[in-house]
């Protein structure tokens, strides 16, 4: 548990004040499992106003015990002057009399984060003070969440402009070739341009679309249509679709399935990990290889295995595979295009049905995919 001391400024001209809230305070500690914290207090004292603003201009407190009827400034006055320097992580707390709740009410509305009526037990200040560290610790982690988000946000933008980039600097150089060439004297480059822009169109296309999958599944936007679905259907459907692409090289595939294997899940979902897994089969393999999907259902969850005969990866490349926009750039994979998310989406989806995806691979063997799943439940604690 992380140990973490809260420096506590207490102004008020009465010493039996500053005396008992620094012993109060100064065997105090508050554990708060949730953030994995345990704090303790360091207690300073002042007499007045003017001392405190001084005092706090080098070293701001995390807690401010401000009394309110002061000699020469008065605590609402001090409070002003706290409030204007705009401090995030100083929280006041204005003492004051009975009599005067009107003027601790006034406080609050000045900045104040609560106020502690005099006469006060060592528990009410104790409660107090728990009060004041746990909203301080909540505001500080929002502010670390925020700024968190927009780091990754930065980054993941970058990485796409980054990706982007390369094929449409291609496909701009493609074309201007084909502006400035007389087509008729070379119409087989023609077609070999042409073919070459398309290819980084797909490829671009396809980015779009792993890109507006992953989104949807993280943002929580995903509506599911959740039925029985017999994924043995799914898994011929996505062979079959990549079929033609298989054949170019002749990379034979194999379904290997017990009849049915049925799971309740959304079918646009199911579709979405077949074809990224069975897809990535086909496109690292050899020429002349074999793709073998095998299917089941074990112990109440599904199975899935996709094993190719491919070019493989090191155990540090396996390592960074299922996180977003990563690929494995190598001599092997430098003709090879791909978005860098299907594998991070599949990841995420398998999460959704409470299982996840695992990688065995060899260099120049092969990998085999392997994905767990359980039917889909509602539930507040599940990703989604």
């Amino acid at each position: 548990m992380k140990e973490e001391v809260f420096r506590v400024l207490v102004v008020d001209d009465e010493p039996g004040i500053r005396i008992g809230v620094s012993r109060v305070l100064k065997n105090y500690s508050i554990e708060l499992p949730e953030v994995e914290t345990r704090t303790s207090f360091e207690v300073e004292v002042v007499e007045t106003a003017e001392e405190a603003i001084e005092r706090i201009k080098t070293r701001p407190p995390h807690i401010l015990l401000l009394d309110n009827k002061l000699p020469g400034m008065s605590g609402l006055e001090a409070l002003e002057k706290v409030v204007a320097m705009k401090l995030l992580e100083t929280y006041t707390v204005v003492i004051t009399a009975y009599a005067s709740i009107e003027t601790a009410v006034k406080a609050t509305k000045h900045g104040a984060y609560d106020f502690l009526p005099k006469p006060f037990t060592p528990t009410d200040l104790k409660n107090t003070i728990h009060k004041v560290v746990k909203q301080l610790i909540v505001e500080r982690k929002a502010r670390e969440l925020a700024s968190e988000k927009k780091r990754i946000r930065f980054e993941f933008l970058s990485l796409l402009a980054h990706e982007l980039k390369a094929p449409i600097n291609a496909v701009d150089g493609y074309l201007r070739i084909l502006k400035d060439m007389n087509i008729a004297d070379n119409p087989q480059l023609c077609q070999d341009l042409i073919e070459r822009c398309l290819i980084r169109n797909d490829y671009m296309r396809k980015m779009i679309s792993d890109l507006l999958d992953l989104t949807r599944i993280e943002s929580g936007q995903k509506v599911r249509n959740i039925e029985e679905i017999d994924l043995k259907n799914i898994a011929q459907m996505a062979i079959e679709t990549l079929q033609v692409e298989a054949q170019k090289r002749n990379i034979t595939m194999t379904l290997y399935a017990d009849n049915p294997v049925v799971i309740k899940a959304d079918r646009n979902e199911m579709e979405i990990i077949f074809n990224n897994l069975i897809s990535n089969a086909v496109k690292y393999n050899k020429d002349s290889g074999k793709v073998d999907v095998f299917l089941s259902k074990e112990d109440g969850k599904i199975v899935l295995k996709v094993k190719d005969t491919g070019i493989g990866m090191t155990q540090e490349e396996t390592s960074r595979l299922f996180q977003d926009f990563v690929r494995i750039r190598n001599k092997k994979t430098e003709n090879i295009l791909g978005s860098g998310l299907g594998l991070s989406t599949v990841k995420k989806l398998a999460q959704v049905y409470r299982g996840d995806v695992y990688v065995k691979s060899v260099p120049d063997e092969g990998s085999t995919f392997t994905v767990e799943m359980r039917d889909y439940e509602e539930s507040p604690e599940k990703p989604s």
